[in-house]
């Protein structure tokens, strides 16, 4: 519960938020711990295995018996009793059991995913591990494959239903699980010693937790490291499941020569499916409900309009898309959701230049941002301010439009979150080979005032949301319609009122939340469009 954004992004890009449930492999090193310890006090197996079930009992009270901490123990119970009876017992009923077992107990677990996972994960570790081992320790230590094994197995069991439910894989998956595979074991078991220990001597267990700080604070640094590289896009739903199947057998049942030739295959699609896919003039960031636009100017050099409300993803972005320098930082108005992640997007970067609005509110975020920014030349820019600049495609003209500050400014109905929406600054910008309109959170008022040419390229206010002059989108009559937006957002963006309107000019619709990052590639005012979210063989060309 007090993970933040940044850090479930992480784990989840990298392959590591299993670590961050509750799941049998916790179950399994408890277990072995408490076996291994059992050992110098009774010499009888049996004995030894009923002291560990009653252990298992206490840790399912203590991490609170869930539907999945239950579905987690059963899953571990095999594997405890397959190590325990070795070739004597075959675990693969005592599997088909525990499935069976907690099915029958709650039915519907039958259709959550983490169900699947488990089972998956559980097979990999009874029926795959040992193969990979005996494979790889032909080249390397025992104990070196028996390690590497485990994660391997776990991933190449579970890659259907991870690729079915995210859409991608990622290729550091493997490698990042076998980093941090050592911390998982000193984490699961001093942490369970300090937990039984805190209501007798609490001054014990906060030593306890200092010493596992390390490798809990290793295991966040390698996610956010593996989470900076590409991953995999291969599609979502059924598709993606038996893309990864068929692949899954062919790897399984072919010659060994012809693996290289699925190696090659699998690099080619990887450099396929990156992002933003070679040249790209303008870029949206999916940085969740927020907005950051990127306007390529060549050489690592770009325009940014926005930050987005997250750093991490921001960073990530701007990294995907080679940026190293910023020339001009239009920061539309100070919400959250516009320059929380300017941090990310000053990681390794230099900003020349920023223009700001005449608003000060709100003013916790104007003050963050003026710290973030200090030294950074500053421009209060307002209607008619205009600049050109050159790019590897031929000079750029932005121009404000709004706001005005010889008009009275819009306050009818006005909220306090709409006043500081109308005080966003909007550009029409203008290069040889599109023309783009990016109007910040502006709402109806403000928008009836503009006045501008039809536009190549729209970047819906607001996030799409149901505040929209209409007069105004079918004056502009774009091409290409941005919706910068998060899943799932508590606000209903986009309105369907608006994506109806922006459906009856005919524009194309990208929306980040349905399509992540969106790159456009611009000649002579035709358009190649290319979206993080979506596969590479969707690559969709608008003329």
């Amino acid at each position: 519960s007090l993970q933040s954004q940044t850090f479930r992004d992480s784990m989840k890009r990298s392959g590591l938020t299993h670590l961050v449930a509750v799941s049998g492999a916790n179950f399994a090193i408890i277990s072995f711990f408490l076996l291994w310890c059992m050992q110098w006090l009774f010499r009888s197996l049996k004995v030894r295995l009923v002291f560990t079930a009653v252990a298992l009992a206490c840790f399912i009270a203590l991490v609170r018996p869930s539907p999945s901490v239950l579905r987690a123990a059963a899953m571990a119970c095999v594997v405890l009793f397959a190590k325990g009876f070795g070739s004597r017992a075959d675990p693969i009923p005592a599997l088909g059991f525990a499935i069976a077992a907690v099915v029958l107990g709650d039915p519907w677990q039958a259709r959550d995913p983490g169900f699947a996972l488990s089972v998956l994960a559980t097979a990999g570790l009874l029926l795959l591990a040992p193969r990979i081992s005996g494979a790889l320790s032909k080249y390397i230590r025992q104990s070196w494959a028996e390690a590497i094994s485990v994660p391997i197995a776990a991933v190449v069991m579970c890659a259907p239903i991870l690729v079915a439910l995210a859409g991608y894989l990622g290729l550091m998956t493997v490698l990042a699980n076998l980093l941090v595979a050592p911390a998982v074991a000193p984490i699961t078991i001093v942490g369970f010693i300090a937990a039984l220990l805190s209501p007798i001597a609490a001054p014990l267990t906060h030593v306890l937790l200092l010493l596992i700080h390390l490798p809990a604070a290793w295991i966040a640094g390698v996610a956010h490291w593996a989470a900076h590289f590409p991953v995999l896009q291969i599609g979502k739903g059924i598709f993606g499941f038996l893309f990864v199947c068929i692949a899954l057998i062919l790897f399984f049942k072919v010659r060994r020569g012809f693996l290289i030739a699925i190696l090659v295959v699998t690099m080619s699609i990887s450099w396929l499916a990156r992002w933003p896919g070679g040249e790209w003039e303008i870029a949206n960031c999916d940085v969740g409900q927020g907005d950051s636009l990127v306007i390529n100017l060549g050489g690592h050099n770009a325009i940014a309009i926005d930050a987005g409300p997250d750093a991490q993803l921001e960073d990530r972005c701007l990294s995907a898309l080679g940026i190293q320098r910023i020339v001009l930082l239009v920061l539309t108005h100070f919400h959250a959701d516009h320059v929380e992640g300017v941090v990310g997007l000053l990681h390794k970067r230099k900003v020349e230049n920023l223009w700001i609005g005449n608003g000060v509110d709100p003013e916790i975020e104007t003050r963050r941002v003026a710290r973030w920014l200090k030294g950074v030349p500053r421009t209060i820019v307002g209607k008619g301010t205009s600049v050109v600049i050159p790019s590897f495609r031929g000079p750029i003209t932005m121009k404000v439009l709004w706001p005005d500050f010889g008009e009275p400014q819009c306050q009818e109905g006005a909220t306090e979150g709409t006043s500081i929406n109308n005080t966003s600054i909007v550009h029409d910008i203008r290069a040889p080979d599109f023309s783009l309109l990016a109007p910040g959170d502006i709402e109806p008022c403000p928008q009836g005032r503009l006045v501008g040419a039809k536009v190549d390229i729209y970047k819906v206010s607001h996030h799409g949301s149901a505040y929209q002059d209409f007069g105004l989108l079918s004056h502009l009559s774009p091409t290409i319609s941005i919706i910068s937006v998060g899943a799932a957002n508590s606000y209903g963006h986009p309105a369907p009122q608006t994506v109806a309107a922006l459906a009856r000019l005919r524009s194309r619709i990208y929306r980040t939340d349905l399509l992540g990052s969106i790159a456009i590639k611009a000649r002579n005012h035709r358009f190649t469009v290319r979206t993080m979210g979506g596969a590479w063989w969707k690559k969709v060309r608008l003329g």
